[in-house]
């Protein structure tokens, strides 16, 4: 009997010693499913950023501008009309400006797009709740557009709202003879999805993050990104508020879909798949 409990306990000893020192697999769902995921990301967003600037050609600018002069109406009547005094602000205050704009210019992307690859590696049973919140809000950001094509403030006449980004880059977006403009398309800001993919990062990896000061850090980007939203004269406060209504509706549709396939899409702890099951 003594050299049965003997036995269990030193199996068992070994099965925890070689958890414990088993390496973390790099792929956490192997190289074919990262491949399926990259490219599943990568189409849904070139969809997203070609329609986005193919959407300019089908409407003209007296829309977007009428659009426009709802939204400073609007936040008039509602004493949030902030953007001239935030882009007065950030220009009074040595590199901010400059640092707005390069955070700008990068956030949507390299920021964002970096944000995802660190989930799908470090937070793995996360990601397809994540995913499919973008894929949704990718959409309704082109109903958006589609619908309410709106002048940012910086084209705005009387405003007084300066493109930071032009000035801090010396590049004309606007100029149509550069083949990275051809699918620009100046009046897609309704809804800011700079302020919709900082929530989407956000307020995830605030979630996930074991520690205080990643948590606090993750906490306040959304706030952040819509503060260099309108320092840099790229969105109204309300193109915010929109990009945010946009990511709720966008989050509501993931968790609807998380209960269909809790093990690969449900936000939460880790959940074992069913086997041949993939994400």
């Amino acid at each position: 009997m003594q050299d049965v409990l003997t036995r269990h306990r030193t199996s068992l000893q070994s099965q925890v010693l070689a958890q414990v020192v088993k390496p973390r697999r790099f792929l956490p769902n192997g190289a074919i499913d990262a491949l399926l995921q990259l490219v599943v990301v990568v189409i849904a967003y070139k969809l997203y950023q070609n329609t986005r600037g193919l959407i300019n050609d089908q409407l003209g600018a007296s829309q977007a501008f009428a659009n426009a002069d709802w939204i400073v109406s609007t936040e008039r009547l509602l004493h949030l009309n902030m953007e001239g005094g935030v882009q007065s602000f950030a220009r009074s205050v040595p590199l901010l400006s400059d640092a707005a704009s390069l955070m700008y210019m990068n956030a949507q992307f390299t920021v964002t797009f970096g944000a995802m690859i660190y989930i799908y590696m470090r937070h793995n049973q996360a990601f397809g709740f994540v995913r499919n919140m973008f894929i949704g809000a990718w959409t309704l950001a082109l109903v958006g557009y589609v619908l309410m094509p709106t002048a940012p403030p910086r084209l705005v006449p009387g405003l007084g709202i300066h493109d930071a980004v032009a000035e801090f880059t010396k590049v004309d977006v606007t100029d149509q003879s550069n083949v990275l403009n051809k699918l620009y398309n100046p009046y897609a800001a309704v809804p800011s999805m700079h302020v919709g993919f900082s929530l989407m990062i956000g307020i995830p990896l605030a979630r996930l993050s074991k520690y205080k000061v990643t948590r606090v850090f993750w906490g306040i980007y959304p706030i952040v990104v819509l503060f260099v939203v309108m320092a840099t004269g790229n969105h109204f406060f309300l193109d915010g508020i929109f990009g945010g209504l946009a990511v709720g509706i966008s989050a509501l549709v993931a968790r609807r879909l998380g209960q269909l396939r809790p093990h690969a899409w449900q936000f939460g702890p880790y959940r074992t798949a069913p086997e041949g099951a993939a994400s």
